[in-house]
């Protein structure tokens, strides 16, 4: 079972400093084993509230059936700092990784992967404390610049910050804005990207993330009507 990170009495310019170390284990690196199973991750809070959801789902691989899923209630006390969201989420979503009965073989995270300041979003966080292969997709940039990618299915740019490619931006559906998709750890740059895709279905954000957002929001409001 992994040890949940205990992260409340770090200040910001600790977690910092933890990320530049833990920058130096991170490996972008072909994954060459058959993927079978992918899993999505999220968590879910009400603003100005310590309590958190955290949910990871795992479906099969390309078909995107569940195969399992599960929903943990934590308390988050690291502050919400931009570029240190790890820290308030990741203990949370430890929880419900050692919770979790099927363990997928690459985890999608709805955050970052080495698009970040330090190379250090929360995918790439996670997977180092899992030693998994995970991608981070996130709805929104946190760092880089690109070109607009073409307005068809697909479609995609590099993402790059201080002269190094750190993702894409993905152009999911036509006429929705597009997602920024990078590495975390233990997989390539063109698998990153090339999964994704291949999770994509109705929706403009791809199935994993999707279906992990709609648990913990679930249980969020459910939590709410139970009060």
């Amino acid at each position: 079972m992994l040890a949940i990170p205990d992260y409340k009495n770090l200040s910001p310019s600790e977690a910092v400093a933890m990320q530049k170390r833990m920058c130096e284990s991170v490996s972008i690196s072909t994954f060459k084993r058959q993927i079978k199973l992918i899993g999505g991750a999220d968590i879910s809070f009400n603003k100005f509230e310590e309590i958190v959801y955290a949910g990871i789902v795992v479906l099969s691989y390309p078909d995107l059936t569940l195969v399992d899923k599960i929903t943990i209630t934590a308390n988050a006390t690291f502050p919400y700092i931009p570029g240190l969201l790890a820290f308030r989420e990741v203990p949370a979503l430890t929880t419900a990784w050692n919770s979790l009965g099927i363990k997928p073989d690459v985890l999608v995270l709805d955050g970052h992967g080495i698009a970040h300041q330090r190379r250090m979003g929360i995918a790439t966080h996670f997977g180092i404390l899992t030693d998994m292969p995970t991608i981070g997709c996130a709805k929104s940039k946190l760092v880089g610049n690109y070109n607009e990618p073409g307005n068809k299915p697909f479609s995609k740019t590099q993402l790059t910050y201080k002269n190094e490619q750190v993702g894409f931006v993905l152009r999911t559906k036509i006429n929705c804005q597009p997602v920024f998709v990078s590495p975390g750890n233990k997989i390539s740059m063109d698998q990153s990207v090339d999964i994704i895709q291949n999770c994509v279905g109705r929706y403009r954000i791809p199935e994993p993330t999707r279906l992990a957002h709609q648990l913990v929001n679930e249980a969020r409001v459910a939590a709410g009507k139970a009060m």
